[in-house]
């Protein structure tokens, strides 16, 4: 008897975690409202990823947090939202980070063509992260869709492609899209068909609904949902950007200003850009400055951040002191940037290291956006720090790299595609 109670508690414990990790209908309406914030619960995923992690000291400390209870941390960034799952950018993707306890939410601002603010990480990837090629607006698109070509044998020649603007359009026209899962098919011979390709270790389950925002409109739902801000200013074709608001320095402010007259206090928004411009106007013009975040690309085949120009002429040591003087004080580097292998050991990269003794604060860029199951020889980019997989052999393995990013490196916050995983570590590790 005492068995089959432990078992139907177990069993339940297991139905309400995977219950905590969707988005109902209650919880956007909650969001839309205003009522309350929803309650921070993690899923699944942390717990999946805990058994699997090789017995250690972290794994027992970890271990000892299973029952929680789980709070909203400023460690823990959704990256897009919650895009492991859901259509980033999205209202839905954004509830989803909120209620897997992400203390900050990232919107990527690009523009419109009557000059609105809002989320999509690039001017042009409409075509990859709506349905816009069946609707209407697809005569908007500066280059329209076109078949792949195929051979008799059924290999891909040329890709299917397309291009698709948000600066074409007005802003209605954007918010009548519909967001979906940022992927394509290459084999594609019609729109419909091009709509696919998302990656078989993501999914489509929820993408019933994918409801686009403005930036201000991501600013107010983040605000009923008591998290905060951080509005990365993407690039876009420089003469556009001329044409909508004048210069890019205006460009710069005009995220400023959404922030300002939406009411965002300074130290709840962390505005970033990969371009050390936008950073020094934020930094110079405006009350955002003080947590501006300077972002930092890398290189893999290098294995090297990359500097825009004309700075990359400088001195590195001399550059970082130069932003320091001028007022930066937060970069994020993307992870591999920040690791590296020692023998059998993950430890902080010597660039890390010098960061620290540069006085910056770091932020970095992004976990859970690589398909880890077998481990980081097989996972791309963010796990390039480790190109042979010596440390990080299977997907549990994400804990030993949050771990050191967290206790060696001293990262500030990460950005993630599901953020339940890092706020479960965030709190067993007392994270705020």
């Amino acid at each position: 008897m005492r068995n089959t109670q432990s078992a139907a508690r177990t069993l339940a414990a297991a139905l309400a975690l995977c219950a905590a990790a969707a988005v109902g209908a209650h919880d956007i309406e909650a969001a839309r409202s205003g009522r309350h914030p929803i309650d921070v619960q993690v899923g699944v995923r942390p717990f999946y990823l805990l058994d699997g992690l090789e017995d250690g000291p972290l794994k027992r400390r970890l271990q000892q947090c299973r029952r929680g209870p789980f709070e909203r941390s400023n460690f823990s960034i959704g990256h897009r939202g919650a895009p492991l799952q859901f259509p980033e950018h999205t209202l839905e993707s954004y509830v989803a980070a909120a209620r897997q306890g992400a203390g900050i939410v990232e919107c990527d601002v690009t523009f419109t063509r009557d000059g609105h603010l809002v989320c999509r990480h690039a001017e042009n990837d409409l075509h990859t992260t709506t349905n816009i090629l069946v609707t209407p607006l697809a005569a908007t698109c500066v280059r329209p869709f076109t078949p792949a070509v195929i051979d008799a044998n059924g290999n891909v020649v040329t890709p299917a492609s397309a291009e698709c603007r948000t600066s074409a359009l007005t802003l209605a026209e954007f918010k009548s899209l519909t967001g979906k899962m940022d992927a394509f098919n290459r084999a594609a011979r019609t729109p419909q068909e091009y709509l696919g390709g998302t990656a078989a270790w993501r999914t489509d389950l929820y993408t019933g609904r994918g409801t686009l925002l403005s930036l201000r409109e991501s600013i107010e739902l983040n605000q009923r949902l008591g998290v905060k801000h951080t509005p990365e200013l993407k690039p876009g074709d420089p003469a556009t950007i001329a044409q909508v608001f004048g210069s890019q320095r205006n460009y710069a402010l005009k995220l400023a200003e959404e922030l300002r007259a939406a009411g965002v206090r300074p130290r709840d928004a962390w505005p970033q850009s990969f371009n050390v411009e936008d950073v020094l106007v934020w930094v110079s013009e405006t009350e955002y400055g003080q947590q501006a975040v300077y972002l930092l690309d890398w290189d893999p085949e290098r294995r090297d951040i990359v500097i825009q120009p004309p700075y990359d002429r400088m001195p590195r040591a001399e550059f970082f002191r130069m932003l320091r003087q001028r007022g930066v004080r937060i970069v994020a580097p993307p992870i591999p940037a920040l690791l590296t292998v020692a023998g059998d050991r993950l430890v902080a990269s010597p660039l890390a290291r010098d960061l620290k003794a540069w006085g910056f604060k770091i932020i970095t860029w992004t976990i859970e956006r690589s398909d880890v199951r077998f481990g980081a020889a097989r996972a791309g980019y963010y796990y390039a720090f480790d190109p042979a997989g010596v440390v990080v052999k299977r997907d549990s393995d994400l804990f030993k790299v949050l771990d050191v990013l967290a206790r060696e490196v001293g990262i500030e916050a990460i950005f993630s595609d599901w953020p339940e995983t890092v706020t479960f570590y965030a709190n067993c590790m007392g994270l705020k």
